[in-house]
């Protein structure tokens, strides 16, 4: 009896065990908040008769429609906005809260006075354009990305030619 008993529990321990692990995934209910790193997407499904997806501040967050049912969310600022889906009609299909947060690489932040720098250190550390960042500092390093992406997309172009 005392063996059929510990299977039992054993039985319970393990179904308890596999509910909290799927419970994360139960969470992501369509109202649940997305959650997304500035500078970054995140892939999320939305319901297959989507017509229409309305962002409260474009400002804080990007949303692009994908084919099958999936759509990407970019942050693009810090903060919080909504986003609402709909369908052909204009019934509300979800409604759901975008939170944009800060940076999860490794960052150091250099203040001079009120002027802040930051830069990414992983591993080594480089120049970083991040929201916030003193206006000298920020567009130095946004017009030397910009540079250095005109010059490689001119040496793509450039057909048989080696540098």
């Amino acid at each position: 009896m005392s063996a059929v008993l510990t299977r039992s529990c054993m039985r319970a321990v393990l179904f308890a065990t596999c509910l909290a692990a799927a419970s994360p995934a139960l969470a992501q209910s369509k109202n649940s908040p997305i959650d997304v790193v500035v500078d970054q997407a995140k892939l999320v499904k939305v319901p297959d008769q989507v017509a229409t997806i309305v962002v409260g501040n474009p400002l804080i967050a990007d949303v692009t429609l994908q084919p099958g049912g999936a759509m990407v969310v970019t942050g693009k600022g810090y903060g919080a906005t909504n986003l609402i889906v709909m369908d052909r009609a204009g019934e509300i299909l979800e409604e759901r809260p975008i939170l944009v947060e800060g940076p999860t690489d490794r960052l150091v932040t250099v203040f001079r006075g009120i002027d802040r720098e930051t830069y990414s250190c992983t591993p080594v550390c480089q120049r970083r354009v991040t929201l916030g960042d003193g206006p000298t500092y920020f567009n130095a390093n946004l017009n030397q990305g910009g540079t250095l992406s005109q010059r490689a997309a001119a040496a793509a172009a450039a057909p048989g030619q080696r540098r």
